[in-house]
């Protein structure tokens, strides 16, 4: 299975959704491929600057460590200076808090990454995660 556009629009539009439903500040949604290439991304009417970057950056720093954006903020907190050598390997495409969710199959294969950006961190997260299984994948935090 391949993280395709329809289910990456899919994902979007549920995390758009879940971001009304909660009453959330405008979202912008990214997602990525297994090879960290954009796959689609959608910015709601009202998001501030650069929540594209953050949203990349979030799921990017996911796909390239293996982990969601909030075990990455975990092991920033633990290990800061492999945190800072990471991002700068990255060219700066690692955003260290949560909102960067994996993708994974049935099988626990990564097919890809969501990051969100517009909130708080933790409601970010609550969107991509509401999103990523609403669309019968699972989320990795």
């Amino acid at each position: 299975m391949t993280l395709t556009l329809t289910i990456a629009q899919s994902i979007i539009a549920d995390a758009l959704d879940a971001g009304r439903q909660h009453g959330f500040k405008p979202l912008t949604v990214v997602v990525l491929d297994a090879g960290g290439h954009v796959t689609a991304a959608a910015r709601q009417d009202g998001a501030s600057n650069n929540r594209f970057e953050i949203a990349h950056g979030k799921a990017y720093g996911a796909l390239a460590l293996g982990m969601g954006s909030r075990a990455i903020m975990e092991r920033a907190e633990q290990q800061a200076y492999f945190i800072t050598a990471a991002s700068a390997t990255l060219g700066g495409r690692l955003i260290p808090v949560p909102g960067g969710v994996l993708v994974r199959d049935d099988g626990g294969t990564v097919l890809g990454a969501v990051g969100i950006s517009g909130d708080s961190s933790d409601n970010d997260e609550t969107a991509a995660s509401t999103a990523i299984e609403a669309a019968g994948l699972s989320a990795q935090v």
